[in-house]
Order: structure tokens, then C-alpha cells, then sequence
């Protein structure tokens, strides 16, 4: 799970030099369809690297709740095969990022800040959506394949 964990660090700093396009999504619902629950100790090390390399503030604060919330979400809907369907939850999680962001604003500043902070980021949320579906169509059968051979391994 630190492998991993680091990997979606990893991944997330190799392609951040385009704006909201991450492979964190793809592989944390890939994580966790391949491992279960035990691929919440990927995130939990995903998040202590993400919080020593930039501080642990606000943004990290989203980050506790977001990342965990998407790993449910893919329990939960474990029992979808296809890419397509996997291409438009994490498209729609990606569109929804910066809603589920907002939500540590609420007790700072309100309702107000809250949906300045969405429409704020709309532009952004549509680039995460469209760069999260494409990921997962593209690439969910061959990593999902790999990352089943590795769980009956290990």
C-alpha cells in the first residue's frame, strides 16, 4: 500500500504541468476495485506525502474527505465492468471536485465562499472531468487487468 501510495504522488506530480489533468482519480478507483479497503493505506500515504511536500493547509484539509470519499464510491459501485461506466463516474467526480473542495469553506466563510469558490474553478472542474474520462476509457482495461494479476499475487 506505501508503493502505491507513493505512486499516486508520483503520478499526480508527473503530469502537473497540465492544469487539473491527474492519474489519481484512475488509480485510486483502480486501487481500490483490485484491493478493496486495504487501498485506503495508499491514500492515507498519498496524503502524508502530499501534505510534507506542500504544507499541511486548507487544500490538504479537502484532500482528507475527497480522496477517501472516492475510494467508497468505488466499493460501492464495484459491481460495474465496463470502462465507459467507470470513464463517467470518475469524469463526474472531476466535474464535482471543486464542489467537494468547497465544502472546508463553509464554517470559514459561508455559503457565499463556498460558491465563489465553485465558480471560481468551473473552468478548471471541466478540464479535471474531461482529463478524468478519458484516462479511465483509455486506460481502465490494461491497468485494471495488471492490478488484478498483482492482488491474487500478493
Amino acid at each position: 500500500m506505501a508503493m502505491m501510495g507513493v505512486l499516486l504522488a508520483v503520478s499526480k506530480e508527473a503530469l502537473a504541468f497540465l492544469p487539473n489533468f491527474e492519474a489519481v482519480s484512475l488509480l485510486t478507483i483502480l486501487f481500490t476495485l483490485s484491493f478493496g479497503w486495504r487501498a485506503l493505506g495508499a491514500v492515507g500515504v498519498f496524503l502524508a506525502v502530499e501534505g510534507l511536500l506542500y504544507g499541511f493547509g486548507s487544500w490538504w484539509v479537502m484532500y482528507l474527505y475527497v480522496w477517501p470519499l472516492l475510494c467508497l464510491l468505488a466499493m460501492g459501485f464495484h459491481w460495474m465492468k465496463r470502462a465507459w461506466q467507470w470513464a463517467m463516474l470518475s469524469g463526474v467526480y472531476g466535474l464535482a471536485f471543486g464542489a467537494l473542495c468547497s465544502l472546508v469553506y463553509l464554517p470559514v466563510g459561508g455559503v457565499r465562499m463556498m460558491v465563489s469558490w465553485i465558480a471560481g474553478g468551473l473552468v478548471f472542474d471541466a478540464a479535471h472531468g474531461a482529463g478524468n474520462f478519458l484516462l479511465m476509457l483509455v486506460l481502465y482495461g490494461p491497468l485494471h487487468r495488471a492490478l488484478e494479476r498483482l492482488a491474487k499475487k500478493v
